[in-house]
């Protein structure tokens, strides 16, 4: 009853506006930097943090903004996020069989686990940014995790709960066997 037509386009609206604004406010401040050096990113992407060690000027007052901006885009959602799922063991608790309380677990275990690996990763990125001052490489996979392995991740948990999918495993993994001893 409160998702209707007007208030999915007010909130996607909003979203719009709110990146739009952020985006546009941290590349004017970026833009105002003096570059020198070797003009080269040790990095798999061209990220925030990166692209301020190639800069001469002071970047004190950018890196404090970015990590104000991280708590109301990272930190409230991840809250959001573990108070839903708050409800939802709740909820779960009250199923009473055993079976079913089992079932509905493992599925929010895996969807749980991949929020902490999102989430934790972009915290210890963008809220603790100093956390592995001369770590160039763990900074890198932390990247790696909530830009590559995430999204790698999440269909294999959405589809992997779906009879059809596992049957196709099955008949694909008996195939092999079936291939390998002949």
């Amino acid at each position: 009853m409160v998702m209707d037509l007007t208030f999915c386009v007010r909130a996607v609206l909003l979203c719009w506006v709110m990146m739009i604004a952020v985006t546009l406010t941290l590349s004017v401040t970026v833009s105002r930097l003096q570059f020198c050096g070797p003009n080269v990113i040790d990095h798999f992407f061209c990220d925030f943090d990166p692209l301020l060690e190639l800069s001469c000027s002071d970047t004190f007052l950018l890196k404090l903004e970015d990590m104000i901006l991280a708590v109301p885009f990272v930190v409230c959602p991840f809250i959001v996020i573990l108070v839903s799922y708050g409800y939802i063991i709740i909820t779960i608790m009250k199923i009473p069989s055993v079976s079913g309380r089992q079932k509905t677990f493992s599925t929010c275990s895996s969807h749980l686990a991949v929020v902490f690996l999102y989430y934790g990763s972009l915290i210890i990125m963008y809220l603790f940014p100093n956390l592995f001052p001369n770590k160039k490489s763990v900074k890198k996979v932390l990247s790696l995790l909530y830009t590559v392995v995430t999204p790698l991740l999440n269909p294999m948990i959405y589809s992997l709960s779906n009879r059809d999918i596992k049957q196709a495993f099955k008949k694909l993994r008996n195939k092999k066997v079936v291939c390998l001893l002949n």
